[in-house]
């Protein structure tokens, strides 16, 4: 299928939150450090999960593949963000657009898989914990990963060339931090609206099938937990579900307000200040929300960095 797209070859030019923030260059250095804030705690978490032997469980490999999609996902947007406004050229080629918008789309889609499979995840380890390493054994982890990247990239691929396809004669301008779906139709000089709504049923059937699962687990988690004899034991549970259940709410949250309210209920400038919120804030604070709250990783991280410091 050969783009009919008026603005191949052409650029689009994203205007982003800076251009339009009171302050740019606060705001700048905020998502500057953020991002740094990013790239540190999610490869630090990566770094002692592969490291250190005492991590190589389920649950933690889950956690890794959750940090490694949160470095991929603010990399792919916040250092083209920060770059356009210090160079003062906002452009992005048509290819390049499409690329970014596949990307994002398949790392956000995957992220969405992967929270559902961390929360059934943790109903095997405290509903059947004496089941828990043959339910969660490494061939059944590493299909979960499998799953959730595969169905992503399939997902990404065909929005993206379905999206791109449109001709765009609107404007080139991208009232938006990033090339998205919803920000690229509203440039299309036609009829969008059976898209529109392939594209609602899409995130709908992506956000709402995974949170129904997790919503499952964690009722039957928190019944579970409440029948358990050691105080001690319930304390370490609720502490590491509610962790999970954080970063739940932070990502659907996000996901939910873009993808299934109708346009009509947010503006630009909202959708902006979101997209910062799920591409650089949430990736920034999920490996402190985990790692903070968990003796085992926090134990893990000092000794890798006695190791090698």
């Amino acid at each position: 299928m050969e783009p009919g797209n008026s603005t191949l070859g052409s650029a689009f030019i994203l205007m982003g939150i800076l251009n339009d923030s009171g302050s740019p260059e606060l705001l700048c250095s905020i998502i500057a450090v953020l991002y740094m804030l990013a790239l540190t705690s999610n490869g630090l978490l990566l770094l002692v999960i592969t490291v250190d032997a005492r991590l190589h469980v389920p649950m933690y490999l889950l956690l890794g593949q959750l940090s490694l999609m949160d470095l991929l996902f603010t990399s792919v947007v916040t250092p083209k963000a920060l770059v356009d406004f210090l160079s003062r050229q906002n452009t992005i080629s048509f290819r390049g657009c499409a690329f970014q918008m596949f990307l994002a789309l398949i790392l956000g889609s995957a992220e969405d898989l992967l929270l559902a499979f961390m929360a059934y995840d943790r109903y095997v380890a405290i509903c059947h914990p004496l089941n828990y390493m043959v339910l969660m054994r490494p061939r059944v982890c590493w299909s979960m990963v499998a799953t959730s990247w595969i169905l992503a990239s399939l997902c990404a691929l065909g929005h993206t060339m379905y999206t791109m396809y449109f001709s765009f004669c609107m404007s080139r301008e991208i009232r938006h931090l990033l090339c998205e779906i919803p920000s690229l139709l509203k440039l299309a000089c036609e009829d969008t609206s059976r898209y529109e709504l392939m594209v609602y049923v899409t995130g709908m059937t992506f956000l709402l099938l995974p949170l129904s699962a997790i919503v499952t687990s964690y009722a039957l988690i928190l019944f579970a937990v409440l029948h358990l004899p050691s105080m001690e034991g319930r304390k370490k549970a609720l502490v590491t579900c509610s962790s999970h259940l954080i970063v739940v709410g932070m990502f659907y949250g996000a996901a939910t307000f873009m993808y299934v309210l109708p346009s009509s209920f947010h503006s630009e400038k909202q959708d902006n200040i979101i997209s910062v919120f799920y591409t650089i804030v949430t990736p920034a604070l999920n490996p402190l929300i985990y790692s903070l709250r968990n003796k085992e990783v926090m134990g893990g991280l000092r000794r890798v960095l006695g190791k090698y410091m």
